[in-house]
């Protein structure tokens, strides 16, 4: 395998890679100053320049989450620590420098709390080998990013809010700033993201500091019920302060000597323990009514204060089908939809159910779960976006045979398998195995030129219409692409307007 380096010169430095398959790669370059000591809770700094050649061939480390979720091979997890806020970026060999390419800017899902842009399935050559430069983001993540506890602050101990969207800002400027010299166009980025990654999408559009940083924005599987006030952040920060500061003790002083382990072994008690008086909230995610995310986002798309970028948002046909099996978060058994519901108003509960005849059938239960968390969000912000911005809408319903045989289906994160083009490597081949091959490459070249269209002009394709209240299209990508109008339309409005707060 021929193997050659690269070098890049950036503002704070030259970057060397490695070239290989057709592709260069450059990995874990720092996109700002380690955020620890005193910088922890804090908004992150631009990096230091440095002087030599930086080597760029390995990835660092990953945000502090539990060892289980690191795992990037076999028996192989990557190392976590603070000082993880690098970026990655895979752009094709022979480009030409007169003709800069879009960018496509992945961040990663895994619920604000794990996941890293190390995972093999973000790799992301696939994507530059058909034109463009791929750039992959890690960010703060659970306690130490993506948990607002700016309420604890004190004059000693200062800490920021939303310090995960102020990562990304701060990657998006730099590659505004350095993409030009990797073959990148700095005024045509396309930021997109998985679950969590694409709730963070959905934010940045309300983010004014994110402002001209982006032209295009893709949102696959957002999530609803992460985004909370201030009172409402206020309220989880004092009780995650009384866990990491008994006794009274002063909650930021001891936020700043924890161990990563601590943080989130108390943010685990927090979840664990639940909420009584707040059924269904989660700790982790935006926090709206500060001055870095003024609104909720949905309420900026809606008014039209959010950036007025093309969008393409979406779900998968089996949602949570995913979480009956890892990760059970989701509410789908009869007694968490029961719980999740137990404070609600009889008639909405009633318009709800009213819209799943066959509830508590199992499978209506998982449908519901999925509704709740994904559906409801992409309904809600597609509604909201597309009244100053074109918006696009899709439902992602393909599974090759063994999704189907272990009753996942077309569940959450699978669309990531055709977006990747992971079905032409050898761990997407054996799922083809049983015959799918042809039909899984089909939608898997359907998906990327819509994807790569989108990125080169914000159009994903001239027979996909935009989203409008009138009739609500929505791009179905299966065995064979079709669209349907308002698919599913009493379970979209059942959801209209719920609301756990």
């Amino acid at each position: 395998m021929h193997e050659h380096t690269v070098r890049a010169k950036t503002g704070s430095g030259i970057v060397e890679g490695f070239t290989r398959d057709g592709v260069h790669r450059w990995r874990a370059i720092p996109y700002a100053t380690p955020p620890v000591g005193r910088l922890r809770y804090r908004a992150p700094q631009p990096v230091q320049p440095w002087s030599g050649v930086r080597h760029c061939h390995g990835f660092g480390s990953c945000a502090p989450q539990h060892r289980r979720y690191t795992l990037v091979g076999v028996r192989k997890y990557q190392p976590t620590s603070e000082d993880c806020l690098t970026l990655n970026v895979v752009a094709p060999e022979g480009a030409d420098p007169a003709s800069p390419l879009p960018v496509m800017f992945f961040i990663h899902g895994g619920g604000y709390i794990l996941g890293s842009s190390a995972t093999p399935l973000y790799d992301g050559a696939a994507l530059a080998r058909r034109g463009c430069v791929y750039v992959s983001v890690n960010y703060r993540l659970g306690p130490l990013g993506c948990m607002d506890l700016s309420s604890l602050s004190t004059p000693d101990n200062p800490i920021d809010d939303n310090l995960f969207l102020r990562d990304l800002v701060l990657a998006l400027r730099w590659v505004r700033d350095n993409v030009a010299a990797f073959g990148g166009d700095p005024d045509n980025v396309t930021i997109f993201g998985e679950s969590a990654g694409a709730q963070a999408v959905a934010t940045l559009l309300a983010v004014p500091q994110a402002k001209g940083l982006f032209a295009q924005a893709i949102s696959e599987s957002p999530a609803s019920g992460m985004v909370r006030s201030t009172e409402m952040a206020a309220k989880f920060a004092a009780r995650f302060g009384e866990l990491v500061a008994p006794d009274g003790a002063d909650a930021a002083a001891a936020l700043m000597s924890a161990s990563p382990r601590a943080l989130i072994g108390a943010l685990d008690d927090l979840v664990a323990n639940g909420f009584k008086d707040l059924p269904g909230a989660f700790p982790v995610g935006p926090t709206y009514g500060t001055e870095y995310l003024p609104k909720d986002p949905v309420e900026a798309m809606a008014d039209g204060s959010a950036h007025r970028v093309p969008l393409i948002v979406g779900t998968n046909a089996e949602e949570g089908r995913l979480f009956t099996r890892f990760l059970p978060l989701l509410p789908t058994t009869e007694q968490t939809i029961e719980i999740m519901l137990g404070d609600t108003d009889a008639e909405v509960r009633k318009r709800i159910m009213s819209a799943y005849p066959d509830y508590p059938h199992p499978d209506t239960c998982v449908q519901i779960g999925g509704d709740f968390t994904f559906g409801a969000a992409a309904w809600q912000i597609a509604g909201a976006h597309s009244r100053h911005a074109p918006t696009y809408m899709y439902r992602y319903d393909y599974a090759p045979r063994p999704l189907h045989w272990t009753g996942m289906g077309a569940t959450h994160a699978t669309e990531l398998l055709a977006v990747f083009d992971v079905y032409r490597t050898m761990p997407g081949a054996l799922l083809t195995l049983a015959g799918d091959w042809r039909s899984a490459r089909r939608v898997s070249k359907d998906v990327g030129r819509r994807w790569r269209s989108f990125s080169r002009t914000g159009v994903p394709g001239h027979d996909w219409p935009r989203y409008s209240a009138d009739d609500r299209p929505v791009m179905v990508f299966d065995h064979r692409p079709r669209v349907e109008y308002d698919p599913h339309a009493h379970r979209r409005e059942a959801w209209e307007g719920f609301s756990l707060a």
